[in-house]
């Protein structure tokens, strides 16, 4: 060893000499051991205690509502501070509890948990859905409740009891061999047609602008969740869609359209690029992004 690494481990040694020393003379306990609990108390008649010793809740069983128990009384249950915070957001946000499985969604709570507060939750009358009143304890008095099927200006229907909830709001329902016509129709014709409420106007009015307007019944099929049941009482009457000509709009265009993908816009224009003007959708069967059923559907949408 040369004279500068002798110089290093010397000085290294006599450092670590004088760190052991230390330690030795000065003592100290390690902050992974602080002792027995005598100790603990010791130190903290001392004021000198490493750690704060938070005494142990017992958990309590008495009768609560989720609806309107205050912090203090959730604590005392057993619960967390941070449970605690969860009930309080989620009743600012207007949530209820109405029965007692609702609870039990609480996150964190743990089926021992739920099974020893089961017993304990009770649900005030007033959380419970308001359409329990009706026809049951009679707190709902002729002034405040109408029972349109009784009234003159709206029909008799014969499966009123299957749309009652939707009659209610939308009294006027088309019966059985009626229709709506549905490539000129608004929401509120097509809240006329029986299993089609408010949510389902909207999404057909949404997805016939995104076609460029209907041209057949069975499209109502590729609105998510669309009840089959009812496109019975749509008809299509002189179909006249948006036409999108293939010859001139960008690949960004053309992919706008529910009917053609990233791919199926860039075979048309690398068609156009390569070969020049489409003159027929035909001309595309070759091509491995399209196939015969996405040209039909297709067709009636182009122009060229």
């Amino acid at each position: 060893m040369n004279r500068n690494d002798r110089r290093v481990l010397i000085i290294t040694i006599i450092v670590g000499v004088l760190v052991l020393s230390g330690i030795f003379f000065l003592g100290g306990e390690s902050p992974s051991n602080p002792g027995s609990e005598n100790e603990i108390r010791g130190k903290q008649e001392r004021g000198v205690a490493p750690y704060a010793v938070t005494p142990l809740r017992q958990p309590e069983s008495f009768p609560f509502d989720p609806n309107t128990a205050d912090s203090t009384q959730l604590l005392r249950l057993g619960l967390q501070p941070w449970q605690v915070r969860n009930i309080y957001k989620y009743r600012a946000r207007g949530g209820v509890y109405r029965k007692k499985e609702d609870f039990a969604r609480l996150y964190g709570l743990t089926v021992k948990d739920y099974r020893r507060l089961e017993p304990y939750i009770r649900i005030s009358e007033d959380y419970l859905p308001a359409s329990t009143l009706v026809g049951g304890r009679g707190d709902i008095n002729d002034r405040n409740y109408r029972d349109y099927s009784n009234d003159r200006n709206y029909r008799d229907y014969s499966n009123y009891s299957t749309y009652k909830k939707d009659s209610l709001r939308y009294p006027v329902k088309i019966r059985e061999g009626e229709h709506v016509v549905l490539n000129m129709a608004d929401t509120s014709q097509l809240q006329r047609v029986p299993g089609v409420g408010k949510y389902y106007a909207k999404e057909i009015v949404r997805y016939g602008k995104w076609l460029g307007g209907y041209v057949n019944v069975d499209q109502l099929d590729e609105i998510d969740g669309f009840p089959r049941e009812s496109k019975k009482y749509f008809v299509i009457q002189h179909p006249s869609p948006q036409r999108l000509n293939v010859n001139k709009l960008t690949l960004q265009q053309l992919r706008r359209h529910p009917y053609i993908n990233y791919y199926q816009a860039k075979a048309i224009t690398d068609y156009r690029r390569l070969h020049g003007r489409i003159e027929n959708l035909n001309q595309l069967r070759f091509s491995s992004d399209f196939t015969e059923t996405d040209i039909r559907r297709l067709t009636p949408y182009v122009t060229f």
